[in-house]
């Protein structure tokens, strides 16, 4: 039986990679010390004290992943995952589904950046509350949040330049690219799957 899965990587080599750290933790070099299995631990319960630590780990620390319970109630993990990785319960897989329409209309009412006033052909990121107009240029967004942490590439969240909402960085680009809520519709995806049953 499966107990749960972790989505959200932005490419198949980034699930392929965190996925073998997960099988050989001892092997990889994005875990400086990892846990060693307790005598008769299973290998799900050692899988699940290792996941966190990979999930705090860079290059995966600040990418906007998901963790989706499958059986409740969920176990509890020795160390709590970053504050950014969204935790889900439910049986299914996710489909992210292309939301139709909305994007092109909410185009057509402002084409330029709120933070640099320029009118490119570069999709805008919108905040996601209903009543906020804020849209911005991915690039001019990303300065904006990585202000406070100027040697990081990718940045985990922000306030909301115009309603100052805290808005995680991997919902926008969803929201961006048209997909709909993973609640929405269930199918496979090329995510990564442990079972409970997984050989050491």
């Amino acid at each position: 039986e499966m107990e749960l899965f972790v989505h959200g990587f932005p490419s198949d080599v980034a699930a392929l990679r965190f996925e073998w750290a997960w099988q050989h933790p001892n092997s990889s070099r994005c875990l400086l010390a990892p846990p060693t299995r307790r005598p008769r631990e299973q290998p799900i319960s050692f899988a699940l004290r290792l996941l966190p630590r990979l999930l705090l780990a860079p290059p995966w620390s600040r990418l906007p992943l998901r963790i989706r319970w499958l059986r409740p109630p969920r176990p509890a993990l020795d160390l709590a995952p970053p504050p950014h990785v969204v935790e889900e319960e439910g049986a299914g897989l996710p489909r992210l589904k292309r939301k139709k329409g909305r994007s092109q209309e909410v185009e057509l009412e402002n084409s330029g950046c709120g933070l640099c006033g320029e009118d490119q052909a570069t999709p805008l990121l919108r905040c996601p509350r209903p009543h906020c107009k804020m849209a911005a240029h991915p690039l001019c967004l990303a300065r904006l949040f990585l202000a406070p942490e100027p040697l990081q590439l990718l940045p985990v969240g922000g306030a909301c330049p115009r309603c100052h909402t805290h808005l995680l960085w991997g919902d926008l680009i969803r929201r961006c690219r048209g997909e709909a809520e993973p609640e929405e519709e269930w199918a496979e995806p090329d995510d990564i799957i442990i079972p409970s049953s997984a050989p050491t």
